[in-house]
């Protein structure tokens, strides 16, 4: 919440110089930065709203608790930027099509500046904080705003091309912005969709997988499964123990097992272990074959 605020604190600023600049000077390369810094902006609220809702206590109808709402303020962020790809690609086409004189280059040239450092600056700390809690929502938002910063520096050099005597250089620079915009919109829905469909990078399953078997009483560490619910990491573990354990024993084992996977990965909040005896290992074996039983046709059930 902190992170959300002062970047929006941030941005908010720097977009507001950049309309008192584009109100004079007319340059649209100008304007498709700064309607892209107001998005980029916006795109806080829903974060924030997401972070309020995941710290309330799981319920008996969400018994996973709210997490998964950062995943849907993860979309509405990239459709924040795909709405202002739309706006910034609009106003690119109008100057193509209806050349004006962009005045007051000199001021133009300051606020691409001030619009490259403000947006710079959010970017590290949006990602800074995105990667220690693990959100990819705030993550793809930080990156979002790194290319916000790339951005304004192509009106400076839109403003210099003017300066030279290429009055297309604003369009130019306009639609270059543009483009860019889709860019960071395709990259984002792609981190998003990943963690929306359950989706989890494989290095985080090996680093599960390498905690479990540092139990020294752990035989074989079978099956790993694990998804996002927002920066929470959840995950389920099939254990090997030899098969002359206590059921106490076992459990002893499983909480170990637990600790240890806590110990690792700082974003893990939910850890299952399921333990299984030594030659019936793995989800293969828990599943039940076909068979027949009140009135029912054959049926089976999966692992």
């Amino acid at each position: 919440m902190w992170a959300i605020k002062w970047s929006f604190v941030g941005l908010a600023i720097t977009a507001a110089i950049q309309v008192v600049v584009v109100t004079v000077s007319g340059s649209v390369g100008l304007l498709a930065d700064t309607i892209h810094n107001f998005g980029d902006a916006a795109t806080a609220i829903p974060l924030g709203i997401a972070f309020m809702l995941g710290r309330r206590k799981p319920s008996k109808r969400f018994t996973f608790g709210y997490g998964r709402v950062e995943d849907l303020a993860g979309i509405a962020i990239v459709l924040t930027i795909l709405v202002s790809a739309v706006i910034a690609g609009y106003e690119t086409v109008d100057r193509f099509l209806h050349p004006r004189m962009v005045s007051h280059l000199w001021a133009v040239a300051a606020a691409s500046l001030i619009g490259f450092l403000g947006n710079e600056g959010v970017a590290i700390f949006r990602m800074r904080v995105g990667k220690e809690i693990g959100s990819a929502a705030l993550i793809a938002d930080g990156q979002h705003a790194r290319i916000d910063g790339w951005t304004s520096l192509a009106v400076l050099v839109g403003a210099v091309g003017m300066w030279l005597g290429f009055p297309l250089a604003d369009p130019i620079v306009g639609a270059i912005i543009t483009v860019a915009i889709f860019g960071i919109v395709w990259q984002s829905m792609k981190t998003i969709a990943l963690r929306v469909l359950d989706g989890v990078e494989p290095d985080y399953l090996e680093e599960i997988r390498h905690a479990a078997s540092h139990v020294s009483q752990v035989h074989e560490v079978t099956d790993v499964r694990a998804r996002w619910l927002g920066h929470r990491l959840h995950a389920e573990v099939n254990i090997t123990v030899a098969s002359n354990l206590t059921v106490a024993q076992g459990h002893e084992i499983a909480s170990e097992v637990r600790h240890e996977l806590l110990h690792h990965l700082k974003y893990l909040s939910l850890a299952v272990i399921h333990v299984d005896p030594d030659g019936l290992s793995g989800e293969r074996f828990h599943a039940i074959e076909s068979h027949i039983h009140d009135d029912l046709p054959v049926h089976s059930h999966a692992a």
